[in-house]
């Protein structure tokens, strides 16, 4: 594994490892910080929340050199630190595990895990070898981070691209590893797993900052919590203290919103706006990613998709969108069947898609919040007139849907990448339910997201629901799934092993379909066999 770091006397003897005091941080027109006191001890895994705004991310690029506070002091096992950048605070044995990743597409995972290593170059090990790879291999094999070494990065989804930022981390043997997010992708078993590998690490004298929006997981592994609202402290307890729902009152300043109750049955009828059969779909390497899926979804129901990243979730939705063509197999939208691979005739067809990547794939970072709410609309006569745009119709579109969906921007000339992460989930949601769709396909749509703006996107959700529309929701957030789905498919190895109805279902045998296991093997074999007939 990655070269050994010896902890300090105060780290193994369960000292205090971590001390910020009155840390400012303004930016123009805001203080993002506004005299933080945090502090960790060695040992523990300490809980960092906060809605997006908060302060959180700032805090943290302060902790890794990212950003330089203003005012305020930094203590590392006593001493007074001051991280000028990355390189330091790494060298330091303070890392992170980012939200939006730091990879490099074309390398493999191997290399990128090895990329940057701080060690002398006489003891680094050769950047494409062998042993390389079975270093990573057997890193990710004990922290059961499922992932191909060999893999190029950019073939990779989402999720298995954090378990490569989280490899990179572990493979640095960090005193202080600060994770955002790091259980988005997993199932509850996996979630657990990494939770156990969590507390190890606070029982080596590591400090672990734990940043997540699932209370239930911070309920669950933090032994301490921080609550920031506006930039400031409001609370620092013990997690034995409090529960999920005075935590959420915390963040957000008021009651309610910890955590929801499970969706109604579904009581509708009439003819599916979405069908699949027998879909087959090829990933990015050449094999196939959805094997045999067959699913309905009808007006006003909520479907769930369930299963771990990289199980063939991005490549189901892609092939419903339009912008990945089907091996074989049919998708119908309102009984017609579309044409593979062709996003022009699935948008036509009212299918609306809200990527999970939102600044990569939802969004032109570039442009406008304007420009992009009309993305999918401008060629129609409502925005332009031969190559020429009705500017002023344009801005009075965009106005409207940027006051409907509650986007918080200075305008809508604003470049689109300026925007928050909730922010920029409403405008792909605003453009979206604007073509009037008849199914709505939602990937990750509140990954990384509040509580607040999570809170937003489900209710928009539901509301198309209300009004008649099919929503097929994809998501390793099973709260999220039975909070809003009527009903849940797990997906597994691309292949459709279990449905349920989202009131009746359980957490455990979800997550054990998820993870393969309670007959999913045979099912997914099933369908291989079928297709093979």
């Amino acid at each position: 594994m990655g070269a050994d770091l010896t902890l300090p006397a105060d780290a193994r003897s369960g000292g205090p490892a971590l001390r910020l005091r009155g840390i400012v941080k303004r930016f123009p027109g805001v203080v993002a910080n506004d005299g933080v006191d945090f502090e960790a001890a060695a040992g523990e895994v300490h809980a960092l929340l906060g809605e997006n705004g908060a302060g959180k991310s700032t805090l943290s690029s302060i902790l890794t050199g990212l950003y330089q506070a203003d005012e305020g002091s930094i203590e590392l096992y006593g001493e007074l630190v001051r991280f000028r950048s990355p390189r330091e605070a790494l060298a330091a044995g303070v890392a992170m595990v980012h939200q939006h990743f730091r990879l490099v597409g074309p390398l493999t995972v191997a290399e990128n895990v090895v990329l940057g290593d701080p060690r002398p170059a006489g003891a680094r090990l050769r950047l494409r070898s062998a042993a390389i790879e079975r270093e990573v291999a057997a890193l990710a094999t004990r922290y059961g981070l499922d992932v191909e070494p060999r893999a190029r990065v950019w073939q990779l989804s989402v999720g298995e691209q954090q378990r490569v930022e989280i490899l990179k981390a572990l493979y640095r043997q960090a005193r202080v590893l600060i994770l955002d997010e790091p259980t988005a992708v997993l199932t509850p078993q996996e979630a657990e797993a990494l939770f156990v590998t969590l507390r190890a690490m606070a029982a080596e004298g590591r400090t672990v900052i734990f940043i997540s929006h699932k209370l239930r997981e911070v309920a669950a592994v933090a032994d301490r919590v921080t609550v920031l609202r506006a930039g400031k402290v409001v609370a620092a307890v013990d997690m034995a203290d409090t529960s999920p729902e005075g935590l959420a009152a915390l963040m957000m300043g008021r009651e309610g919103g910890a955590v929801g109750s499970r969706a109604e049955p579904y009581t509708g009828s009439g003819t599916p706006v979405l069908e699949l059969d027998d879909l087959w779909v090829e990933g990015d390497r050449g094999v196939a990613a959805v094997r045999g899926a067959s699913l309905v979804v009808r007006p006003g129901e909520i479907v769930g998709i369930a299963g771990v990243a990289g199980n063939g979730q991005r490549e189901l939705a892609e092939a419903i969108a339009g912008m990945r063509a089907p091996r074989s197999g049919t998708i119908r939208a309102g009984g017609v069947a579309l044409r593979g691979g062709n996003a022009r005739a699935s948008i036509a067809g009212g299918i609306a898609y809200i990527p999970e990547d939102r600044l990569g794939t939802g969004v032109a970072p570039s442009l406008a919040v304007s420009a992009n709410l009309i993305l999918k609309g401008y060629r129609s006569g409502d925005f332009s007139h031969g190559p020429l745009l009705w500017q002023h119709r344009v801005r009075v579109f965009a106005q409207a849907l940027v006051e409907r969906y509650h986007v918080r921007v200075a305008g809508i000339d604003t470049p689109a990448r300026q925007l928050s992460g909730g922010n920029l989930q409403k405008v792909v949601l605003a453009r979206e339910f604007s073509g009037e769709p008849k199914v709505i396909v939602a990937a990750g749509p509140t990954r990384g997201l509040d509580v607040a703006a999570i809170e937003a996107v489900h209710g928009y959700l539901r509301d198309a629901a209300v009004r008649g529309l099919g929503v097929l929701l994809i998501s390793e957030d099973l709260d999220e799934i039975l909070t809003l789905a009527h009903r849940v498919v797990v997906l597994y190895e691309g292949a459709v092993v279990g449905e349920t109805a989202a009131a009746t279902a359980s957490v455990a045998e979800l997550g054990l379909l998820m993870a393969g296991g309670a007959g999913a093997g045979s099912a997914a074999g099933a369908a291989a066999a079928g297709a093979a007939a």
